[in-house]
């Protein structure tokens, strides 16, 4: 039977290709919880999988040269609101960042989320989870949410005409509708500039 669980988890982990991030969560539909976490820990042993940290593992892309690469920040960010149920969004240098907004890689990755606020460490990534209001979680996953962030960060008297513009080119027409539509939960000030990206 548990032979028959660990197939079934390794079919499905394949199937989702290589830099997928998942929690044991994830193969609830194919066992009990004990036989899932025995079969997670004999494919870590045979290096099928690689465990990232506690009940989070990835199945890795390798680098002929480097080996396993390091899983990415939105598929780890993904999986750990996955595995715990909760709503995130990009926040602080790293939203703006996601926008080419700066060019700044921070060290310390900051999620706004629902849930509790906790630090994750996985390899050289340090993930911050961090608790806020229902209204910033409003726009979690969406555009608006990820301009709001940004714009919050980079500062309302840092934003000139020509960071509008590099802005404007990087949405597309639906995005500009879906600002217009969530700019009842932007501060003031980004709520103008929510319109002059749409004129």
């Amino acid at each position: 039977m548990t032979e028959s669980i660990e197939n079934r988890i390794l079919h499905r982990i394949i199937g989702k290709k290589k830099g997928w991030v998942f929690a044991p969560t994830h193969f609830f539909d194919l066992g009990n919880r004990a036989g899932i976490d025995q079969a997670l820990s004999r494919l870590v042993r045979s290096r099928d999988i690689r465990r990232l940290t506690r009940g989070l593992y990835d199945y890795p892309r390798k680098d002929p040269t480097f080996g396993d690469v390091p899983p990415s920040v939105d598929r780890l960010a993904a999986a750990l609101a996955e595995k715990d149920n909760l709503k995130i969004q990009p926040s602080g240098a790293y939203a703006a960042n996601l926008l080419g907004m700066s060019h700044q890689v921070p060290a310390k990755i900051v999620f706004l989320t629902d849930g509790s606020s906790r630090m994750v460490q996985i390899g050289n990534w340090h993930i911050k989870l961090k608790k806020t209001t229902p209204k910033n979680m409003a726009t979690a996953g969406r555009m608006s949410g990820l301009v709001i962030q940004a714009l919050r960060y980079m500062t309302q008297e840092n934003i000139d005409g020509k960071i509008i513009k590099k802005l404007k080119g990087k949405l597309s027409v639906e995005d500009k509708k879906q600002l217009m539509s969530d700019i009842r939960y932007a501060p003031a000030w980004i709520g103008e500039i929510f319109k002059q990206l749409n004129s």
